[in-house]
């Protein structure tokens, strides 16, 4: 009993990582929100590791009742980290 759990737990986690390393399920580029996306175009220095760098240098200037802004920032950096460099340079921001 214990081995048929150990060999289901083993094959549901392949599973899981097989998932996850799916370059179209993970963080793909239009999973941004517009609000989101134009946060991004603000802080943007090309690169996404420069823009997680600058994203959370923003976050030492805002007001503890900024809580929008720093929720908003929170949510792109986690993104951002799932991110590959070349999804990164996939991502379109909105011309408006």
């Amino acid at each position: 009993m214990v081995a048929l759990i150990k060999a289901t737990t083993a094959s549901l986690v392949t599973c899981l990582k097989v998932f996850l390393a799916s370059s179209e399920l993970l963080a793909s580029p239009w999973t941004f929100d517009h609000e989101e996306l134009m946060l991004m175009m603000l802080y943007n220095t090309g690169t996404r590791l420069g823009l997680i760098h600058e994203l959370r240098l923003m976050q030492c200037y805002l007001m503890p009742d900024e809580i929008a802004l720093r929720e908003l920032s929170e949510s792109v950096i986690a993104k951002l980290k799932l991110m590959t460099d070349e999804q990164f340079a996939e991502v379109e921001f909105p011309l408006d």
